[in-house]
């Protein structure tokens, strides 16, 4: 766990996450979409309120529903919760939490998403604290963050981000080599990605979806949907943190 946040799922088993997040962007939402059909695959998406109010995705977030997978929040606004330089710093108070974080739950209802269904949540940008767990318990919300070790996190920065941008062949060809060297591998893993990464690059990570999908079966793994693990139910079982 990491501040109080699941960060894997067990890793006795040959199993993975595939999470997706959304807020501005969806360029890579239909292919996505597409790809999972094809393999029947589950995955789980956390999209903010504005991505579900956006018009422009009511199709796609239709499609995902359809198709079976998990939908659930990312803020409503997409709010910094926490100071960057440190992280113990919270910008937000509880009151504006709770309901930035409701309001993301009204905008997912026209969809059938009802709060029962998605009190898994996965904070925008990745970037919270205990204090802000300890605020979604009592909402009765799990908070989940990614799984460290892998780049794959990084697919939305543009060549201008220099020193911290990475291809898209760069990215896969580290996951796969993480996989490799890790004692554990991928096992339990959240594997994040995004939606969309913008205009601002070109390099699109989701065209390497089809292979590395088949690429992870091929050394066999199964994949699931984040409620298997931490939903209502669920043993939540969290494995010790992947090293970088």
């Amino acid at each position: 766990m990491e501040e109080g946040a699941f960060i894997r799922g067990p890793a006795d088993e040959k199993e993975i996450c595939l999470v997706f997040t959304g807020h501005e962007f969806a360029e890579g939402g239909e292919f996505i979409r597409r790809t999972l059909r094809r393999h029947r695959i589950p995955a789980s998406f956390f999209f903010t309120g504005d991505f579900y109010r956006n018009r422009k995705f009511h199709s796609l977030i239709r499609g995902l529903v359809a198709d079976g997978h998990y939908l659930g929040p990312h803020s409503d606004r997409h709010l910094l919760y926490n100071d960057w330089s440190d992280r113990q710093k919270v910008l937000v108070d509880r009151e504006t939490f709770q309901k930035d974080l409701w309001a993301n739950y009204r905008e997912m209802e026209p969809f059938g998403i009802r709060p029962a269904r998605g009190r898994i949540f996965m904070p925008p940008f990745e970037w919270y604290n205990r204090t802000i767990v300890q605020w979604a318990e009592e909402l009765g919300v799990r908070v989940i963050n990614y799984t460290p070790g892998t780049i794959s996190h990084t697919d939305y920065k543009s060549p201008a981000d220099r020193g911290r941008y990475y291809s898209s062949a760069e990215i896969y060809a580290q996951i796969l080599d993480y996989e490799r060297r890790s004692p554990q591998g991928l096992r339990g893993f959240l594997l994040l990605t995004h939606i969309g990464a913008g205009p601002g690059r070109p390099d699109k990570f989701h065209l390497y979806l089809d292979r590395l999908v088949v690429e992870l079966a091929a050394r066999g793994y199964r994949f699931l949907s984040v409620d298997c693990w931490f939903g209502p139910g669920a043993a939540a079982a969290a494995a010790r943190p992947a090293s970088p």
